[in-house]
């Protein structure tokens, strides 16, 4: 069976330059053992990776750069959505909604998604 994205059509590639996705190979999917749900396809900004290594979580140490595409965890995403000021804030990565996993509505709205993609559906 193949993974889906927020509109329940096939997963698209999201990068592989950083090869990114909880199991590396490019895609945002969600196997069993990602509990922290890595399913938002998405550019990350330097006020993203501010905002993430002040929770914890630095992932300039992984090598990512602003501009690298990564899968983020859904509620990180999340989180910085709603410390964020609207659609133009840096700090709210940009989101490719057809390389997003369908899992990534388990914890944030696909109207949310919708407001901070760069594609459309298709």
């Amino acid at each position: 069976m193949s993974s889906l994205n927020v509109f329940r059509r096939q997963l698209k590639l999201h990068s592989t330059a950083p090869m990114t996705g909880y199991m590396r190979d490019g895609y945002c999917k969600v196997p069993a053992g990602d509990s922290g749900n890595h399913s938002v396809a998405a550019v990350v900004t330097d006020e993203f990776l501010d905002f993430t290594a002040s929770r914890g979580n630095d992932l300039r140490q992984a090598g990512l750069t602003d501009g690298c595409k990564w899968c983020l965890c859904a509620s990180r995403w999340l989180e910085a959505c709603k410390a964020g000021k609207g659609a133009e804030d840096r700090m709210v990565p940009k989101v490719f909604l057809n390389a997003t996993h369908e899992k990534a509505l388990d914890s944030v709205d696909l109207d949310d998604l919708k407001k901070f993609a760069v594609d459309k559906e298709e």
